[in-house]
């Protein structure tokens, strides 16, 4: 009979993707991770197996929270433009609020990794692929509604609007919310 574990697995997946979030895969140690999940780094390791099983299952829990965000909060009551824009601002405000600018991790680990390691680059790609679909059925029901352009793609806009949000990530490290913002003014007159 196996030992019963002394931890939660989501409870350490989430800190695990704290650190991983802040630090980085190459620059969170072993013992960054211990620290971080309150898990001795054995009992870790017994646990997960390696460091990048817990840094899949940490960006595998930040696409599922991603996803789940993006989902609701653009199927919320109000234009297309008006959605889209509050759920731009809302990333890049809560990017500069913090003590430690680190942007998303999806985009930070896209940076890191994605190029040297093709599993990295589908599961980048998969947590991005979630936010596009949401805005491109947001925006497919903005053309429904009538608040958005017929001749828009939904798809390729939805693409450009992502791509939008990356480099307002990337550049949320930093620059200040008043030059952020008016980049998504911008995007959003594309609408």
């Amino acid at each position: 009979m196996g030992r019963h574990r002394g931890f939660d697995d989501d409870v350490v997946v989430d800190r695990a993707m704290e650190a991983f979030w802040t630090n980085g895969y190459a620059n969170t140690s072993p013992a960054q991770l211990a620290q971080a999940t309150g898990v001795a780094k054995g009992s870790l390791y017994n646990a997960f197996t390696s460091k990048r099983e817990l840094f899949d299952r940490a960006l595998a829990r930040y696409d599922t929270l991603g996803a789940q965000f993006a989902a609701e909060f653009l199927s919320r009551p109000g234009s297309t433009r008006e959605r889209i824009g509050a759920f731009l601002r809302l990333l890049v405000d809560t990017d500069v609020a913090q003590p430690v600018r680190r942007g998303c991790l999806a985009v930070n680990t896209a940076v890191e990794l994605a190029g040297q390691d093709p599993d990295i680059g589908r599961a980048v790609r998969k947590a991005q692929d979630h936010t596009i679909a949401a805005l491109a059925e947001r925006l497919a029901q903005g053309r429904s509604d009538g608040d958005v352009r017929d001749d828009i793609d939904t798809q390729a806009c939805a693409e450009f609007l992502m791509n939008t949000i990356v480099g307002l990530r990337v550049m949320a490290k930093a620059y200040e919310a008043p030059v952020l913002h008016r980049i998504i003014d911008s995007a959003l007159a594309t609408l």
